[in-house]
């Protein structure tokens, strides 16, 4: 902004009559201060001078509802706006200090304390590209100083031999230089109407310039790297779709075999069936195992296309939603975020008698719940009042450890071995065992154990139980 033009906006400001601030807000890089309405001059409710310190220092005149004036204000502080308040709002603008050669100007304030005296203070803007700055002063001021930008002395600079702006501004304007310098003719701006008119359309035109089409370049390349995100995602759920779905046949293909296990059981490798077709088994697995192992990772499959379904319909809401923010011009307008939701505080639920309210360890092994004692009193809570009575129970073979479950809500006659193996793990793992090598693990009903009488807390008999070797591992 060139030195004569910014002291021309100000003397036009004042020589149009009563300007009082009518509020302020204050950002790192702005001050703007609304003044009160003014109808005989055409000065309407909501309009405000900005004092714009980057990208480049300049004066703006821009309405409430511009998008450039709201995006400003989106980065306001309320303690620096809440400060420079208490200086400068409800204050009368009296006079205006400058020179036509320097990019310096300083507007006298006035206005009357609660005791009844009048308080003067001075607003000084320095529009020096690199240097931009405010600094307010004045002998009543409760600091000494306020400052905003780059710091400068608090008197007008030393005006420099020849100005070219200046220079420009003689060649333009002739014998009216005076009266432009004054504010009092239309001309030192494009555009038509008054030169508050011409100042608004030019203060919007320069604000779409540096600092909307900026912003929305850069908001423009952060929804296009979002939306390749939003595709990069939907491909994985597709492929993992197709991986569930091409495990769907086995579920089929396990109750084929499982209608002949009475007389395939422990078979491996290829089998024959009735009908003369035959099927080949996974290595290593004898008939029933296969049988199991099948069933697991059609459930497992069912479980995981019920995941991605969900995970789709997010993501596609995802996608809907950014397509209409690439689709809105004002979807990069800088709004305060929204305030985070804060989750009301859980209360903690009581610990019941039965001691089915106290926390144990709980893993999920492939869709099956496997929970954990945390020590001698707790085994004996989860084993005789917690866990059921066809949940499965898993235990070091001599030696000091934790009880665990395995949950049955289907009441199957035996775990899947994949499973059980890994609740035998954990079972090691956490036993004076862990650090043993391969350990023996039994495992039975949970009505094959009892406490006699007398026994020790942590300490059972069992009825009947098997056993399987596995290393500890958690």
């Amino acid at each position: 902004m060139d030195a004569p033009l910014l002291l021309a906006l100000a003397r036009a400001r004042i020589a149009a009559g009563p300007a009082s601030v009518q509020g302020l807000w204050v950002s790192p890089r702005a001050l703007a201060l609304t003044w009160a309405p003014e109808r005989r001059i055409g000065w309407n409710a909501g309009l405000a001078w900005v004092f714009l310190l980057n990208p480049s220092p300049e004066l703006w005149l821009l309405h409430e509802k511009d998008p450039a004036l709201a995006a400003l204000k989106a980065q306001s502080k309320t303690n620096l706006s809440r400060l420079w308040g208490a200086e400068l709002k409800g204050a009368r603008l009296e006079a205006v200090e400058g020179d036509p050669r320097e990019r310096w100007i300083c507007l006298h304030f006035r206005r009357r304390a609660l005791t009844g005296r009048m308080e003067e203070t001075r607003l000084a803007f320095q529009a020096i590209p690199g240097r931009g700055g405010l600094r307010l002063d004045g002998v009543d001021l409760n600091p000494v100083r306020l400052g905003l930008g780059a710091v400068f002395p608090a008197g007008p600079p030393e005006p420099g031999r020849g100005s070219p702006a200046l220079e420009r501004w003689q060649e333009r304007f002739g014998g009216e230089l005076d009266r432009a310098l004054a504010g009092r003719c239309d001309d030192v701006l494009p555009g038509e109407g008054p030169l508050f008119e011409r100042h608004r359309q030019w203060s919007q035109a320069r604000a779409e310039a540096l600092l909307l089409k900026p912003r929305q370049a850069q908001a423009d390349r952060a929804l296009a790297k979002e939306r390749q995100r939003l595709v990069r995602y939907g491909d994985a759920l597709a492929q993992d779709r197709r991986r569930h779905e091409s495990a769907l046949p086995l579920r089929l293909q396990a109750q084929v075999l499982s209608a002949e296990l009475w007389r395939l059981k422990g078979a491996q490798g290829e089998v024959r069936r009735d009908d003369g077709t035959s099927m080949m088994l996974p290595v290593g697995m004898r008939a029933e195992e296969a049988v199991q192992h099948w069933f697991a990772q059609a459930k497992r499959a069912e479980r995981g296309l019920a995941r991605v379904a969900e995970l789709e319909r997010e993501q596609h809401r995802q996608m809907l939603e950014l397509e209409a923010r690439m689709g809105d011009p004002l979807a990069f307008d800088a709004r305060p975020p929204a305030p985070k939701e804060r989750k009301p505080m859980e209360k903690k639920p009581e610990k019941r008698a039965d001691g089915k309210g106290k926390a144990f360890r709980e893993v999920n092994v492939e869709g099956w719940a496997v929970v954990i004692g945390k020590g001698d009193a707790d085994n004996d809570t989860l084993t005789f009042k917690v866990a059921s009575p066809l949940d499965f129970w898993l235990h070091v073979a001599g030696v000091p450890g934790s009880h665990v479950i395995l949950r049955n809500p289907d009441r199957i006659s035996e775990p899947p071995r994949e499973v059980l193996e890994r609740a035998a793990q954990l079972a090691a793992f956490f036993s004076k065992a862990r650090d043993g090598g391969k350990v023996e693990v039994h495992w039975c009903r949970v009505a094959d154990v009892s406490k006699p009488r007398g026994f020790p807390p942590g300490k059972v008999m069992l009825k009947t139980f098997k056993s399987l070797r596995v290393y500890p591992k958690e």
